[in-house]
């Protein structure tokens, strides 16, 4: 089974040379760390700050940034895993997480995968600003919001834990 790897920056090679990764997503607020020397894998970078709302001098998750996040995953053949990451592993990168698998998997539900991401990873409190933006794109009707929304704020880390998130239901 395919999965999806969660990673705050600080353990980024440590899980690069783990899982092997095909596919890198990076979500970053400025420069993104170099990969392993000797690591091919297809990299996505998208930079933006963790924010909900615009803020002067910042940079707000768009549109675009959740059209690239989709194209790269559902262009990702699934064969090792994909593995994304952000500073934290909190916010922008357990969002992605979430909006990756049900991108992948239209018949996934919506609360379920919430409650699965929020046992996971007890710190996860994914930018709701993404999760709107993809729940709009992915034709979800406002389900992924509902389900974010129900798990709450996740407990106070500095960082997130490591974390696989299965593909498929």
């Amino acid at each position: 089974m395919s999965r999806i790897v969660v990673t705050p920056l600080s353990q980024l090679a440590t899980q690069i040379t783990l899982h092997r990764p095909s596919h890198v997503l990076t979500l970053t607020s400025g420069e993104s760390a170099a990969l392993p020397a000797g690591h091919g894998a297809s990299r996505l970078t998208l930079i933006f700050n963790d924010i909900v709302e615009p803020r002067e001098g910042l940079v707000a998750p768009g549109e675009s940034h959740v059209r690239a996040l989709i194209d790269f995953v559902q262009g990702w053949p699934q064969k090792a895993p994909l593995l994304i990451h952000c500073y934290a592993g909190i916010s922008r990168s357990t969002a992605a997480a979430y909006i990756a698998a049900l991108a992948l998997d239209r018949d996934m539900d919506e609360r379920r995968l919430a409650e699965r991401l929020r046992r996971l990873s007890p710190s996860a409190t994914p930018n709701i600003r993404l999760i709107s933006i993809a729940d709009t794109m992915l034709d979800r009707r406002g389900r992924m919001v509902e389900a974010i929304k129900a798990i709450g704020r996740g407990a106070e880390a500095y960082e997130g834990e490591v974390f696989s998130l299965p593909v498929k239901d």
